[in-house]
């Protein structure tokens, strides 16, 4: 570990959130460097001191503004909905494509579209077939979104903004190839652990497509890090992939591998012998 990656773990550690794997990890390195002992002494006090903060009382001008945004939002709600449901949808595809970083409209125009759905669905007397086939026509819309918003963040400079992207593939059923490449291309490049170690969770998550598993067997060669090692063969094992033999059985011929991880991967190659 590093001091880059201690600093961004210090918010889980203080919090008591952080795997017991990484905590001892963290603390381990922190006894070894004097500059992350200061650094994490003085986000500790200062985590004190937050914690003895009281929660200030919302101004009465802030629910003003609210209510005038809520107002707004409506106003905007009703005039969508005289356009049609297909007209929505089209301006909703151009404006994430033209902004794909406004996340917040992105959350409020979604809800709207959900809201708006209901409402054109109870209006129309249509039959059962074609309530179906709009159903799946604007799950297919919102599924295409979600893609070209992960799209859009996975290669932000910021470490938490490509954790933000990973987090959409919760949202997705079923990824394209664009998606899963670029999934993929994190879990073995990015040079952020923990970006890794989210890539992995839902990578595993989309397993039941073949190109997602043969990327995760290819990938245990290419890692570095100790605890996606680790975290991979637990999905070797988890998806009870055998073709993840012959790579675990070269990993264990590596130079100055981590005995945990030898260790692990013999437990491995056991597993799915």
């Amino acid at each position: 570990m590093n001091c880059e990656n201690a600093n961004e773990q210090f918010t889980e550690w203080l919090s008591n959130q952080l795997p017991d794997a990484e905590r001892l990890e963290l603390e381990a390195h922190l006894e070894s460097c004097p500059d992350c002992q200061r650094e994490a002494k003085t986000m500790e006090q200062l985590w004190l001191r937050m914690d003895s903060l009281a929660a200030p009382e919302p101004s009465k001008q802030m629910r003003v503004q609210f209510e005038a945004m809520l107002g707004a939002y409506k106003e905007t709600i009703q005039t969508e909905q005289e356009n049609g449901l297909k007209s929505l949808l089209t301006k909703l595809r151009t404006f994430f494509i033209s902004q794909p970083a406004l996340r917040l409209a992105y959350g409020l125009l979604l809800m709207g579209a959900g809201a708006l759905m209901g409402y054109w669905f109870t209006s129309q007397n249509s039959s059962t077939v074609a309530y179906q086939q709009q159903i799946d026509t604007l799950s297919s819309q919102v599924q295409e979104m979600r893609q070209m918003m992960l799209l859009s963040l996975i290669d932000n400079p910021s470490a938490s903004e490509r954790l933000r992207a990973v987090s959409y593939t919760d949202e997705i059923s079923q990824a394209n190839n664009r998606v899963v490449d670029a999934l993929l291309a994190t879990l073995n490049n990015d040079p952020n652990v923990n970006v890794r170690l989210v890539t992995l969770e839902a990578l595993a998550r989309l397993a039941n497509e073949p190109k997602v598993r043969e990327g995760l067997v290819q990938s245990l060669v290419r890692q570095d890090s100790p605890l996606v090692q680790v975290a991979l063969a637990d999905v070797m094992v988890q998806l009870q992939e055998k073709r993840s033999i012959k790579p675990l059985q070269q990993m264990l011929r590596q130079e100055h591998l981590n005995d945990l991880v030898k260790n692990k991967i013999q437990e491995t190659i056991k597993a799915l012998s």
